[in-house]
Order: structure tokens, then C-alpha cells, then sequence
């Protein structure tokens, strides 16, 4: 599989030259070409399809913290000797206030954002508990450990070892409490966020890429039952790349 993109299409075309494939549909491993874009674009359509196969990506993209390096040799020794990381997704269901329900998964974080000059007001639960009557922000999210040196890096938020059993809860530009940075929670936690003054202070939810506008509510929750595996080089693996992330300068 390999996105749309002129480098990607040259990698497939050369692979294809080299190596004799399976249909999709009867392939018991898929090989990825792209980006981390193209990498989760691959895992959400695999969330909906239910398949179960294990990914091995190569990058053809621009950072490719999701792939493996680019290589035309030896490719069905380096999927045998691959390591195979587990990740889950998150699970969103955001109610609009219009009433509409929407259930996305998210691989690396669900987001709120707010939509609109004006900062987002959130109530924020955990576990049906209140825990920040009102933060005043320009969003907030939850981050998986393989999503943590992504947005929720990008938002101070910590990077979490996939081992962990641990998400990161985030606040993107705090202003009230200003002083908070967010909190690392049991990834059996069920966090909810209620959206105060939707109307005035719109918020727009969005899973990885999918997008919903006018939430009221939101619940985020891990979805262990649809586990995810990719495979990497055991030299550079995923978990390796996370924790080293703990290093850059």
C-alpha cells in the first residue's frame, strides 16, 4: 500500500519489480509506503475494516516516526525478523449541541479546540469525577503513548514510554488555572470533557484527523479490544524511538 505521492509510487512501482505480492485482501502482512500520515490513514482504515494484520511501514514521507527506512533489499527477512509493537487506540464519542452522537478512534490523541477568537471553557472529568470545574484554554487533549511525542509534544505534554500504561491529559495554552500542565492517568481511565458556553464558545473535537465541530460532549476512553500491531527493525523499533525522544535536543 503506498500513498499518492510521487516518491511513494516510485518505492511501490520498484517493489513490485522486485518482490511477488499478494492481493490486499489475502495478505497476511501489509507493507506501508508514506509518511506517519499515511501510517495512520493505513491503521484507521484497518479499524474499520476489523482486519487484524500487522503493518510494516517503510518511509517515504517526511519525518516517518511511524516507519521503518527506506530499503529495497532484503525485505521478507526484515519482516521476519521484525518486532511487532502493540498500540490501542483511543475511543471518542462526542455529542454535538445539536444533539448529533459521533465515534471516532484516535491513534495518537483526541483534541478539543476551540473553534473561534474566543477560549474554550471545559469541564473536565475523570472516572465521573470532577476534577477542574472550569479551565480556560484554547483546547485540551488526551494522548496515547505512541501519540505522546506528537501534538501532546508539541503542547508540553510528557512523552510516555509504550510500555507504560499511562495517557497523557494535556491543556493546549492554559489561561486558567494557568500554572497547570496537565496530569498522566491510568489508560483505564474513562476522561470526559463537558463543554461550558458551547454556544457562545464554540469547541470542535477532533480524533487524529476526523473532525467534529459543536461539541458539547465529549468521552475519551482506550479501546483495547481493537489493538493495532506495526513492525519494526528491532534495531530502531518504536519503543526505542520514544524513549530516545526523551534525549532530543
Amino acid at each position: 500500500m503506498s500513498s499518492d505521492t510521487p516518491v511513494a509510487k516510485a518505492a511501490e512501482a520498484m517493489l513490485r519489480r522486485r518482490y511477488d505480492w499478494a492481493d490486499v485482501d489475502k495478505a497476511k502482512t501489509l507493507v506501508a509506503l508514506g509518511g506517519d500520515g499515511f501510517m495512520l490513514q493505513t491503521l484507521h482504515h484497518m479499524l474499520e475494516s476489523g482486519s487484524s494484520r500487522p503493518v510494516f511501514g517503510m518511509n517515504r514521507g517526511t519525518f516517518g516516526f511511524l516507519m521503518n527506512e527506506w530499503r529495497i533489499d532484503t525485505l521478507a527477512e526484515r519482516i521476519a525478523a521484525a518486532k511487532a509493537i502493540r498500540v490501542a487506540p483511543l475511543e471518542m464519542i462526542a455529542t454535538t449541541v445539536g444533539g448529533k452522537v459521533h465515534t471516532h478512534a484516535a491513534i495518537n490523541e483526541v483534541s478539543l479546540l476551540r473553534e473561534t477568537r474566543q477560549s474554550a471553557k471545559i469541564e473536565v472529568l475523570v472516572n465521573g469525577r470532577v476534577v477542574m470545574p472550569e479551565l480556560v484554554c484554547d483546547g485540551v487533549l488526551v494522548a496515547t503513548p505512541a501519540g505522546s511525542t506528537a501534538y501532546n509534544l508539541s503542547a508540553r505534554g510528557p512523552i510516555l514510554p509504550l510500555q507504560a500504561k499511562m495517557l497523557a491529559l494535556t491543556p493546549i495554552s492554559p489561561f486558567r488555572p494557568r500554572r497547570w500542565s496537565g496530569a498522566i492517568l491510568p489508560d483505564d481511565t474513562v476522561v470526559c470533557f463537558n463543554v461550558l458556553e458551547p454556544t457562545n464558545r464554540p469547541v470542535s473535537a477532533v480524533a487524529d484527523q476526523f473532525e467534529v465541530r459543536e461539541v458539547a460532549k465529549v468521552d475519551v476512553r482506550l479501546d483495547r479490544e481493537r489493538s493495532l500491531t506495526l513492525l519494526f527493525d528491532p534495531e530502531h523499533a518504536l519503543d526505542e524511538r520514544i524513549t530516545m525522544e526523551q534525549f532530543a535536543t
